[in-house]
């Protein structure tokens, strides 16, 4: 099958020819539903509001927020006009959202007004003050120069901020002219998204992909899961994620089918919405599924209409796997793998393999990418059942790292194959088994976590000498974060004074669940620290800690 070569917005109005009137988003909790007919009637509005605000081809619009409704409607109008659509994670606080709005140029930025214990709002106005004192779309912000706009998602008003509904009204009065030259314009090798990775080393960074990049991974890994127009696929993941706007969203459209969105993952709403809507697949990372099938209330609803979904973003337990597929009817769940720099997937089963394939393996590469597992040290490519680096090379590779071309040329070697960091195996048969990462990247309940981010934020405390952040295993999260810190001779900060202090400023799945001060760190001869002893000793000291618990 030949690669698609239209734009996400084109793609999006060819099938609303097809098929106007078919549901192409619902949310049940709140019985709202869009057809493919009136979601392109939004979009196109909010497309013409962009436009009349400033933004243009090329530009760079952030958006930091829960899976709303307009969330996707401004995923689509940024891909319509040209723009890069620059996703922000929930859980960031003040400390990463400047670093995102400085990184990546940002032009505008979409909000809510928060999340859990974060006030987007307060944030927004507290990193840049001058909102309050300059006319809308004529921001002239100190910290962040290219910034000019902020827009809340929702009606309210807010001092120096436009809302959805002013971009609505403005796009409906703008005739349809400028749109239309602009969509004329766009190629499916511009980039049309931009997501922030911890990667391999350091501070996030922004990785560029292309509309030619996403709809073409969408549509395989859709096909892989053999949907189709019949498909109702109950999508609880963040839609900042690959998973959720790729895996999710890209995977319906290409398919024609309809997604049942909710908005922040609770186990009960997604149960109901699976039984309301009738779904027939279910997606999610292994601790969103464990809460689903361990919930008390598990039993009351009817998982009959499941048929397939994907679980990814972490390592999938045996036992949850086979689970899901006895329990919740999930008789041809999937499983994917790939990174974020890859569109995100290259390896995944289908819902033809076998049951024990599809529970030991990430399955086989898809369509079009080229896979292979090479020698870390070598860089010779390796036979069946030997362990080495899993690369892959393809359409789905990233136009690169923004403004990082130097980080670019370590992911992707001269002949165009990107290094996943990752130590996989390959059978016989040709699938692929995930055994390990070369990188120090901490995995917890599907968020990647690089340690040095984590290290040189704790650094900046008064009173630290040094820290080294590492992964401990944990059953529910597959890994959690741990901080082990040398202090100056003259500090007496405590364990809970270093968490209290990230608590307010990191996300939170990022804060380290456990600080244990020590006077060194175990290195090697050439002074290098062994990451994989403070591994072992954080299990040994909670190991103990448990103990001297059960005892009192």
């Amino acid at each position: 099958m030949v690669l698609i070569e239209d734009t996400i917005g084109e793609f999006l109005e060819k099938m609303v020819k097809k098929n106007p009137e078919q549901d192409f988003m619902v949310y049940p909790d709140r019985n709202l539903r869009f057809s493919y007919k009136k979601f392109d009637e939004r979009v196109n509005m909010l497309a013409k509001g962009l436009i009349s605000i400033g933004i243009s081809k090329g530009d760079h619009v952030g958006i930091w927020a829960k899976n709303v409704p307009d969330w996707l409607t401004f995923m689509f109008a940024t891909a319509k006009i040209g723009a890069v659509l620059v996703t922000v994670n929930t859980a960031y606080k003040s400390h990463e959202l400047a670093y995102v709005l400085e990184q990546s140029d940002m032009k505008a930025l979409a909000i809510i007004d928060g999340f859990r214990d974060v006030d987007y709002v307060q944030t927004v106005y507290e990193l840049v003050p001058e909102l309050k004192t300059h006319s809308r779309g004529h921001l002239k912000s100190r910290d962040f120069p290219y910034l000019k706009s902020v827009i809340y998602v929702g009606p309210e008003k807010h001092r120096g901020m436009y809302n959805t509904n002013e971009l609505m009204l403005l796009g409906k009065h703008t005739e349809n002219h400028e749109l239309n030259k602009i969509k004329k314009s766009i190629n499916c090798e511009d980039v049309v998204n931009m997501q922030y990775t911890s990667g391999t080393t350091g501070f996030p960074k922004g990785v560029m992909l292309t509309h030619k990049n996403v709809l073409n991974n969408g549509f395989y890994i859709g096909e892989r899961q053999k949907f189709s127009e019949i498909d109702r696929l109950c999508l609880p993941v963040p839609l900042f994620h690959c998973f959720g706007i790729v895996l999710g969203v890209l995977a319906i459209l290409t398919h024609g089918a309809t997604m049942v969105m909710v908005e922040q993952f609770d186990p009960l709403l997604v149960m109901a919405a699976v039984q309301k809507e009738k779904c027939t697949a279910l997606y999610g990372v292994p601790t969103m599924f464990i809460a689903e099938f361990s919930h008390p209330m598990f039993e009351m609803f009817d998982f009959s209409s499941l048929r397939t979904g994907i679980m990814a973003g972490s390592p999938c337990p045996i036992e949850a796997m086979k689970k899901v597929i006895s329990d919740m009817h999930c008789h041809e769940i999937t499983i994917a793998y790939g990174l974020t720099e890859a569109s995100p997937v290259f390896i995944q089963t289908s819902v033809d393999d076998s049951v024990e394939k599809r529970v030991n393996t990430v399955g086989t590469p898809l369509p079009h990418i080229e896979v292979k597992i090479v020698d870390p040290e070598t860089g010779e490519t390796l036979g069946p059942n030997q362990t080495g680096e899993v690369c892959c090379r393809g359409y789905n590779v990233m136009k690169g790292y923004y403004k990082m071309p130097e980080m670019t040329k370590q992911a992707i070697d001269k002949d165009g194959w990107l290094h996943s960091g990752d130590l996989a195996v390959c059978d016989e048969d040709g699938y692929y088994s995930i055994v390990g990462r070369i990188k120090d990247m901490i995995i917890r309940g599907g968020e990647n976590i690089y340690p040095r981010e984590i290290e040189e934020f704790i650094h900046s405390m008064e009173g630290v000498k040094d820290v080294q952040v590492v992964g401990i295993p944990d059953e529910k999260y597959g890994e959690i974060v741990g901080a082990f810190v040398i202090l100056e001779d003259e500090s007496d900060l405590t364990e809970a004074d270093i968490r209290d202090y990230a608590l307010t400023r990191i996300a939170r799945y990022k804060v380290p669940k456990h600080v244990f001060i020590v006077d060194e760190f175990p290195l090697t001869a050439s002074g290098k620290v062994q990451k994989f002893k403070l591994r072992d000793l954080a299990v040994e000291i909670l190991e103990k800690r448990d103990k001297k618990e059960e005892i009192i």
